[in-house]
């Protein structure tokens, strides 16, 4: 299983280039991946294209961009253009996000959303891996190319929870990453669908990039009250609901990896024994305060003794 460090949207850094300088120190440290969670901060794969140009061997993903908000033959020509600057280490993570997101903030409509993802899906790896396509469908009518200088094709992944969202992205990507997804339930529900999908559409294994929340501490309680405050808003939104009843768990921060080094190796390595192929490390608890620092210092530490022993 390979591991790469995570950073989302309570992971602030001060300045554009303090978010390269956070791949950079990936690369260094000797993770195998850098991934960013596209929200409402910094384009994620404007940040990545720059990130391409002062890392060499790292991948970079996204973890995830949003298909609603964006045209999908201008987030493949996005991606193409990362791809280039990045000398081919991009992995595209793409995901629906949430109704709440998208027709409460956003004012767009969340309908039929497995078959936009299907169609949208269609058009992005139509372009990335020919250069063009040309589809209609119930959602989009596209015709057209895009030609990005020195871009190869770059995998891409879907945000796939529900049965139906496993099955287009068994069908059609490849393979998927997740969030707030606990080794049961992705040993049960999670992989044998996706997998299953795959094998049936004469597709390869799909790879299966878990995000986890992390924290490496001696003091497990307190830091998981806190973790509890970061996570709670994922107890509002259902796809989220679904997977922890499927772990049965109460809470959002009881899918976290909690405890000291030991627990917390034991806790990631149950990851790989259900199946996961790369592990997503997302530190926490967030804030500027020394002891989230020092607790967020501790996780990179033990994640980073873990590349290539997994």
């Amino acid at each position: 299983m390979k591991i790469g460090w995570f950073l989302g949207s309570g992971s602030a850094a001060p300045t554009l280039a303090a978010w390269v300088d956070e791949a950079v120190q990936a690369e260094s440290d000797g993770f195998d991946s850098f991934w960013f969670a596209q929200t409402f901060g910094p384009e994620v794969l404007a940040v990545l294209a720059m990130a391409g140009q002062k890392t060499k061997r790292i991948e970079l993903g996204t973890a995830v961009v949003p298909t609603f908000p964006r045209h999908p033959m201008v987030l493949a020509q996005e991606a193409l253009t990362t791809q280039a600057a990045s000398n081919g280490r991009l992995t595209l993570g793409i995901g629906l996000s949430h109704k709440v997101t998208i027709e409460g903030a956003l004012g767009l409509s969340f309908a039929h959303p497995a078959r936009h993802m299907r169609e949208y899906l269609t058009i992005v790896k139509a372009i990335i891996n020919e250069g063009g396509v040309d589809f209609t469908g119930e959602m989009y009518h596209v015709n057209g190319t895009v030609n990005v200088p020195g871009a190869a094709p770059c995998p891409v992944l879907v945000a796939a929870l529900g049965p139906a969202m496993l099955k287009v992205a068994g069908e059609l990507a490849d393979g998927t990453v997740t969030w707030m997804v606990g080794p049961r339930t992705l040993k049960t529900h999670i992989i044998p669908r996706i997998a299953e999908a795959a094998k049936a559409a004469g597709r390869p294994a799909p790879r299966i990039a878990v995000g986890v929340p992390v924290a490496v501490t001696d003091d497990a309680g307190a830091v998981r009250e806190r973790m509890a405050g970061d996570l709670r808003v994922y107890s509002r939104l259902p796809s989220y609901q679904r997977m922890l009843e499927a772990e049965a768990v109460a809470r959002p921060v009881d899918v976290a990896v909690v405890g000291d080094e030991a627990a917390v190796e034991r806790g990631l390595r149950a990851y790989a024994a259900a199946g996961a192929t790369d592990l997503l490390v997302m530190a926490f608890p967030l804030g500027t305060d020394d002891a989230a620092k020092a607790t967020r210092k501790r996780t990179k530490v033990l994640a980073r003794s873990l590349v290539g022993k997994t």
